[in-house]
């Protein structure tokens, strides 16, 4: 397959397009029929983006790939050649009771909460080569053989860190370099009891990318140039939740944070937090900064930016009819 036309630039995005449904197959099966708006205008959302690498959060696994394949025909404009769909642990079984309600087989009895296996995960659009071969999937790394994680003390021992997944994608370049996705979608912190489980458990899943680049963990930390980027699921000011591993994250030496901002902000009643920066808007809740784009500190940010058009903009009311987040992009300087 020919080169795309490169240019100076890379645009690197991600996106939780709430491409999710309630069995399995049934988002694959509303992609088919085009049934659903919201799909469709989260399409349209992708080719306004123009992206040119994307991480998608909360669209459905299946293990040939089908869903992803279905909705990226969908977006126009310069097409996604290169498809990688990251297979999560929601919904995973584990044959244990997890919450302690005297049943199995339930969606909090799984490695990470999921009605069905698969449910809510990850995949990358790329219009460069993934370089599979080199690909790294830290997700069935172990909550507990995290360095000063905050598990609770009856967490079972084979309980599996990750949410949707921790993955490090080679992204291979024209002139041969490679650029790391380091991509991960966590737990919301909420949803849970005073023993703050899933508070804990977001923590620690930010933590994890500290921990890798210290070099702390049993394996080689990234190699630069990389992305971090995906669904903290937590605003660093605002909202619930431990902070800590998200302000450690954006303050980072080895990433920089281009508090990327969109147009059609709001300011939300008794929040602290700049509302040009929020990323997806909570009913009852107000906006939050739960997505980021951080690029290593060795390479060259030249804009930044939350696809968040103002009331009016002829996108605004797809974007708002495609999901609750907005997409956040960076583009970088070629590395």
């Amino acid at each position: 397959m020919a080169w795309p036309a490169w240019g100076q630039t890379i645009r690197i995005a991600t996106y939780n397009a709430e491409l999710t449904a309630q069995g399995p197959g049934l988002a694959l099966q509303a992609l088919q029929r085009g049934s659903n708006p919201a799909q469709q205008a989260a399409a349209e959302v992708l080719s306004a983006l123009n992206a040119d690498v994307i991480l998608l959060t909360g669209i459905d696994y299946d293990l040939r790939g089908q869903t992803l394949a279905a909705f990226a025909a969908k977006v126009s404009g310069r097409p996604y050649p290169y498809l990688l769909p990251l297979r999560p642990n929601t919904g995973v079984a584990t044959g244990l009771d997890l919450d302690g309600n005297g049943r199995l087989g339930e969606p909090r009895d799984a490695m990470a909460y999921g009605r069905f296996a698969g449910q809510a995960g990850m995949a990358v659009l790329s219009r460069y080569p993934i370089d599979t071969d080199h690909m790294r999937d830290f997700s069935g790394f172990k909550w507990r053989d995290l360095p000063q994680n905050l598990a609770l003390d009856d967490t079972p021992e084979g309980q599996r860190l990750s949410t949707s997944g921790h993955y490090e994608v080679p992204i291979l370049l024209p002139d041969g370099k490679s650029l790391r996705l380091l991509a991960y979608y966590a737990t919301p912190p909420v949803f849970d009891g005073p023993e703050d489980r899933n508070g804990r458990r977001n923590h620690d899943e930010t933590a994890f990318w500290l921990r890798l680049m210290d070099g702390t963990l049993p394996y080689a930390p990234p190699q630069a140039p990389f992305v971090l980027l995906g669904q903290t699921n937590l605003d660093p000011i605002d909202g619930e939740g431990l902070p800590d591993a998200v302000q450690d994250l954006l303050h980072s030496e080895r990433l920089q944070d281009p508090a990327p901002r969109g147009e059609g902000a709001t300011p939300d009643k008794g929040q602290k937090g700049d509302p040009a920066q929020d990323t997806a808007l909570y009913d009852g809740i107000g906006g939050l900064r739960v997505e980021v784009v951080l690029p290593s500190r060795d390479l060259q940010i030249k804009a930044a930016g939350i696809l968040r058009p103002k009331a009016g903009d002829a996108l605004a009311t797809t974007v708002a009819k495609a999901s609750r987040h907005w997409p956040v992009w960076v583009d970088l300087e070629q590395p």
